[in-house]
């Protein structure tokens, strides 16, 4: 009984947790083109560069007509978000036409650009089709969410991250290959992780549009660590993200789950290059992310 009550308390906080980041993400409009957007501290020293993508997005959509959705979106994240401080999006109506409509987005902090974006919205056409095949994976059932497996090492983090597990989180994270953060060994640079949200969500495409942009941050980059037995929990290891850009394919559920299939191809020069497919559950290619990010290992 006592297990029940705590897996229903738990239940109780990601629903919480998750109508929290819905909320976020809806934005509140402050004139046509502008948009504000508050901030959720996930644990590290600025905001999530996903937060930023997600608002984003949805900032970018918000001025859109209906009948065109995402097809495509490259972002470049400019400066560290301040997490005391809402962020302000500005959006230019770059053109709309019968098919596609473009849209660019900036972020803005404290008069300054953190991030912008641009957006290309298409209009559903029918025609061939074509894709890959899904990786072969164990079903997430059979897995550890990554939440509660680094929440099981608290003792051995830094006070910021450890006051960020203990809270319910908003997406489930589960690593088919999960590693030791604090002793890794070099492994070849691919990952398959299964994500979704935890709890029904509104049939709103564009929600799950923005929440798996959201979500594509969370393990990206770490994934150029793999062959140098580098982790973020490392003192030496410095890392943020410097640009982004994502395809959407095919229509998907974010409350349902996706296989991310990541790996990355070159780390040179101190940036790391990294890839991302998403398949739903049944096979299906939804959507490709592609990342550089800055990775510095300190060496004094």
């Amino acid at each position: 009984m006592i297990a029940d009550q705590h897996d229903a308390v738990d239940t109780q906080d990601t629903r919480r947790a998750l109508d929290d980041l819905v909320d976020q993400l809806r934005l509140e409009q402050l004139e046509h083109n502008l948009f504000r957007g508050r901030n959720r501290d996930v644990g590290g020293s600025a905001v999530f560069g996903g937060q930023v993508l997600g608002q984003a997005l949805m900032a970018a959509a918000r001025t859109v007509v209906a009948g065109h959705s995402v097809h495509s979106l490259h972002g470049y994240f400019l400066r560290a978000g301040d997490k005391a401080v809402p962020i302000v999006y500005d959006v230019d109506r770059i053109r709309d036409g019968a098919s596609f409509t473009t849209r660019r987005v900036v972020a803005i902090q404290h008069g300054q650009a953190i991030f912008h974006m641009s957006a290309s919205f298409h209009k559903r056409e029918g025609g061939p089709a074509h894709q890959g095949t899904m990786p072969e994976a164990p079903p997430p059932e059979s897995l550890v969410d990554e939440h509660l497996r680094e929440r099981a090492m608290a003792d051995r983090m830094p006070e910021r991250r450890r006051a960020f597990l203990q809270q319910a989180q908003p997406v489930e994270l589960r690593a088919v290959n999960p590693r030791d953060p604090f002793a890794p060994e070099p492994r070849p640079a691919q990952a398959l992780h299964w994500v979704r949200a935890p709890h029904a969500l509104p049939d709103d495409p564009l929600l799950h549009q923005a929440l798996l942009a959201y979500a594509s941050d969370w393990s990206l980059m770490g994934v150029a660590m793999l062959p140098h037995g580098l982790t973020w929990h490392q003192p030496a290891v410095q890392g943020v993200s410097l640009d982004h850009a994502m395809w959407f394919h095919r229509d998907f559920r974010f409350d349902e789950w996706l296989l991310y299939q990541s790996d990355s191809p070159s780390l040179a020069g101190a940036r790391g290059f990294c890839r991302g497919s998403l398949w739903s559950r049944d096979g299906a290619l939804v959507a490709s992310v592609a990342q550089e990010g800055l990775i510095r290992v300190r060496t004094s």
